[in-house]
């Protein structure tokens, strides 16, 4: 009997399918081609062969994980189960009663880890686990404290990941099939011969900037800055690697230890470090971002010295070279001058507008501020129709809920909105229609979220990718950064498929 309802599933769907049937897999898959689908007719054929056993989709986010509860629902006969969702706010006597009863049940981890920490319940009835944007499953994540309780408990064990993206390291891809039990992994990419005929033509365009001259010399201040602080890092023997933004995260990390006796040396070493990244961050901002977000990050450190924040960010605004950058900064801003990017950004959405009354677009920029900025700008364009799309409020700043980010999309599928100023809220997983362009404000080094942008284009229709690139700024490393490691990904999947197929072969013989 076929319970599915409304849909018909394509072919590469039912090939990948019948791997999941006999082994728990890894399905990649780029975002909008139906990952959803390939776990729904999995839980149907566990079900149908474990009657009474449960099945746990597990989701990043209470909004992600009711958007697959909502699609379950809708591609289900009625009577196929009693489908239901955990979420924090449903107290946990009634997640007890809840899990009796429910055969296919929505949760984020954080929740269902809880309670297995708590024994309100085991997962030895659980025929199925579904662990979504499966790339998590690492470190300290709830996911593998979830699917390393499911794994000793389970009677009928079968596990599902699935992800747009793993990354582009042998090294953690295999981690994550380590914890999940992967027995196979399922690729599948825009290329893949059996994927092609689905998909539609997607327009690629590298817009190449000029970083003003007039920017150049805070720049040049800056990086002067930030030298002097590296070179006292070093000097205190505390830095041998190259000062990259990483690199300098580690180390503070690794110097701020709370197991770790700290000298005066390594105290010192903390605040040089600390004042380091703040001022790499206010280059990437000058270079890549919007010169008002530079300016009010710059009144931030000011507002910081003024709490006594910190003594290096007291020491770093009395500095005339800091003071004059915010001068500088802020004489240019009253001159109505701005990153070159915001200009740009305006001719490309009003050219696109002017060719299609219709036209839907998200523009992705790394922080808030500047998706703030965006959003406000776009909406001086005659026909455009912008809201800012970013997470929930952290303790300092601005943000919006759950409810207020449902709404927004509910507006952008009616029409009453039709540019979506987005950071990486928006990349992984959530229902967004889809739009005809897809715009990178900078590029990311990330291949995992290069892919889950990309993914929001060209799947229906005719879709365009345009990336803003500042020459001679971290932009460019960071395009290039980006392209080689979805090639490595790509090579790195294949490796550990044929590792796999190896040791499955091996066991046979």
């Amino acid at each position: 009997m076929n319970f599915l309802k409304e849909i018909t599933p394509r072919e590469y769907q039912k090939n990948i399918l019948k791997t999941c049937i006999e082994k728990n897999c890894l399905v990649v898959l780029p975002t909008g081609l139906g990952k959803t689908l390939i776990a729904l007719m999995l839980t149907i054929e566990r079900m149908k062969s474990f009657p009474g056993q449960k099945v746990v989709f597990l989701a990043p986010t209470k909004p992600l994980a009711e958007q697959h509860l909502n699609s379950f629902k809708k591609n289900l006969g009625e009577l196929f189960a009693d489908i239901q969702i955990f979420t924090g706010e449903i107290n946990a006597t009634n997640r007890k009663k809840i899990w009796q009863t429910a055969d296919i049940i929505f949760s984020t981890p954080q929740c269902v880890a809880n309670d297995l920490k708590k024994n309100l319940y085991n997962l030895e009835e659980v025929c199925l686990l579904i662990e979504d944007e499966a790339h998590r499953c690492v470190k300290n994540y709830s996911y593998n404290f979830i699917a390393q309780k499911y794994k000793s408990q389970a009677k009928n064990p079968r596990i599902l990941g699935l992800t747009a993206s793993p990354g582009n390291e042998i090294g953690k891809i295999k981690t994550i099939c380590k914890n999940l039990a992967i027995q196979e992994v399922e690729i599948r990419t825009r290329e893949s011969p059996d994927v092609k005929e689905y998909l539609q033509k997607r327009e690629f365009e590298k817009v190449q900037i000029d970083f003003p001259k007039e920017f150049e010399e805070m720049r040049q201040v800056l990086n002067k800055l930030f030298g002097e602080y590296v070179d006292e890092i070093k000097k205190r023997g505390l830095l041998y690697a190259p000062a990259t933004k990483t690199n300098l995260i580690k180390l503070q990390k690794n110097l701020m230890d709370p197991k770790k006796h700290k000298e005066l040396n390594e105290l010192l070493g903390i605040s040089a470090c600390a004042v380091a990244i703040k001022l790499q961050h206010a280059i990437e901002l000058l270079e890549t971002q919007t010169l008002k977000g530079f300016n009010n990050y710059l009144k931030d450190l000011f507002e910081q010295a003024a709490n006594k924040k910190s003594k290096g960010v007291i020491k770093l605004v009395k500095k005339t070279e800091f003071n004059f950058v915010y001068t500088k900064s802020s004489e240019l801003l009253s001159k109505k001058l701005e990153h070159p990017k915001i200009s740009e950004l305006i001719s490309l959405i009003y050219k696109e507008k002017k060719q299609n009354e219709k036209f839907k677009a998200i523009v992705f920029s790394q922080f808030r501020d500047t998706a703030q900025i965006i959003s406000e700008t776009m909406n001086t364009i005659d026909g455009i129709k912008s809201k800012m799309f970013i997470g929930q409020a952290k303790k300092k700043g601005f943000g919006l809920s759950q409810k207020d980010q449902k709404q927004i999309i509910i507006e952008f599928i009616n029409g009453e909105i039709n540019l979506l100023s987005a950071t990486c809220i928006a990349e992984e997983g959530l229902d967004i229609p889809e739009v005809d362009a897809v715009i990178f404000y900078e590029p990311i080094p990330s291949a995992i979220r290069s892919i889950q942008r990309a993914g929001r284009t060209a799947r229906l229709n005719k879709g365009k990718i345009i990336i803003l690139i500042t020459k001679n700024t971290r932009d460019e490393s960071y395009y290039y950064v980006s392209r080689a490691r979805e090639k490595q990904m790509n090579s790195a999947i294949e490796t550990i498929r044929q590792d796999m197929k190896n040791k499955e072969t091996q066991k046979t013989l």
